[in-house]
């Protein structure tokens, strides 16, 4: 049955294998919002996003995807992170994941002073930008753990 609670939830039966695909058939299939023909709010195959929102757990699956895509782009994006430790890594892909890989080289000075170790360097970069003024004490906070390492 697909009735179940915290569990990644796989059709069990032929019946259920037939509603399902029925349903993607009828719904398709759909990466962004979109308004259905009631008007509502809705994403992937008919999930109405006004009156289901999301689950925290669905949210979670959502958060490390999109986690692994900006390592990803990061690494393709800045090779000498492999190089750098873990504490600070994890500052640049959080950036990424919160900006966008585009907005993100445009950090230019900071990688630079990444690159070449300057912790210092790339922690005043950070706090000096447009960026800072809009996620406030995230940036405080990256900017420290830039600078510390810790």
């Amino acid at each position: 049955m697909l009735l179940g609670k915290g569990k990644k939830q796989e059709p069990t039966n032929s019946d259920e294998v037939l509603l399902v695909e029925r349903i993607k058939q009828h719904e398709g299939f759909r990466t962004f919002p979109y308004k259905c023909p009631a008007g509502k709010l809705s994403i992937g195959y008919g999930r109405n996003l006004e009156d289901c929102g999301i689950r925290e757990q669905e949210a979670e699956i959502m958060l490390m995807n999109d986690l692994t895509q900006a390592t990803l782009q990061l690494y393709n994006e800045c090779p000498f992170v492999a190089k750098m430790d873990n504490t600070r890594k994890n500052v640049l892909i959080e950036m990424v994941y919160n900006m966008g890989i585009n907005r993100f080289k445009g950090f230019k000075k900071m990688l630079v002073a990444c690159q070449n170790g300057e912790w210092d360097k790339a922690a005043d970069e950070m706090l000096n930008s447009k960026w800072a003024g809009q996620v406030k004490q995230r940036a405080k906070t990256l900017a420290e753990t830039m600078r510390k390492g810790k």
